[in-house]
């Protein structure tokens, strides 16, 4: 029996997602509980591993299980043996051949910027702190560049390993807030690094040090020495997954399939 489950969790405390020989992970503290109902070891897969000191809103993980347990009790079990900072809201059974990781079209990210005159302890870890004056007007005429199907090569991480940076963005903007900004970016996946990536520099547009016309050029040019900053991991969030074409079409419209079709192509 393949089980879908979905998460959130607070990031300050974990040493990022994914498992490491040393240290605390979500992956980690999920498969101990699940090793204690099974009396062996259960592996689960999740549609994204994000780093150190990142959160998740809405995270999702399947697992295989020969138990015969209701949803409702495994949510129950779960959530009574995990930790207060990962929390489970919902179970469900799924078939054989679904697959967290192949079977996600998209995901959403959200990055919380606070301002003023000092740092507020009382948002350390859950937002990233920028003390100075920024033009969000220019760092969302530079946002909305990104949107469509790039090569990203210039907007991530060097240790990002994969065949193809290309990447489709369906939404890319600041979105003001009482405290400061947010970041919003929805695309069919991201690169290591990339949200981080993107954010940096566009806060180097707030300041004026770059210009939303910079955006096509860095693009074409795929050199990360070009954008060299990465902004921190506190206040990044990975807010919405997308597990099917009917749910990502339903906000971001029909022309939606073409994007997915050439970002598919080029994967």
């Amino acid at each position: 029996m393949r089980i879908l489950v979905k998460m959130s969790y607070l990031g300050t405390h974990f040493l990022g997602f994914q498992i490491q020989q040393q240290g605390r992970t979500v992956q980690q503290q999920l498969e101990k509980v699940l090793k204690r109902m099974h009396k062996t070891h259960v592996r689960i897969h999740p549609t994204s591993r994000t780093d150190r000191g990142v959160h998740a809103l809405e995270q999702y993980f399947h697992f295989d299980t020969p138990l015969n347990i209701s949803t409702d009790q495994w949510q129950y079990a779960l959530n009574s043996a995990l930790p207060d900072d990962i929390y489970i809201h919902d179970v469900s059974v799924v078939d054989e051949d679904f697959h967290c990781r192949y079977d996600c079209v998209g995901k959403r990210y959200r990055y919380r910027v606070y301002q003023g005159t000092h740092r507020d302890p009382f948002q350390y870890g859950l937002k990233a702190y920028e003390p100075r004056t920024l033009d969000y007007e220019r760092m969302n005429e530079a946002a909305h560049h990104f949107i469509g199907t790039h090569d990203f090569t210039g907007f991530c991480s060097q240790k990002a390993e994969v065949v193809s940076k290309v990447r489709t963005l369906y939404q890319s903007e600041i979105v003001p807030t009482a405290e400061g900004f947010d970041y919003v970016v929805t695309g069919s996946g991201f690169l290591y690094n990339m949200v981080r990536v993107l954010v940096a520099f566009l806060i180097e547009v707030g300041r004026g040090k770059r210009q939303p016309e910079d955006v096509p050029r860095l693009l074409e040019a795929k050199d990360r020495k070009e954008v060299p900053f990465t902004a921190p991991a506190e206040g990044l969030y990975l807010e919405k997954v997308y597990l099917s074409p009917e749910a990502l079409t339903s906000d971001f419209g029909e022309d939606i399939k073409i994007h997915r079709k050439k970002s598919l192509e080029n994967d």
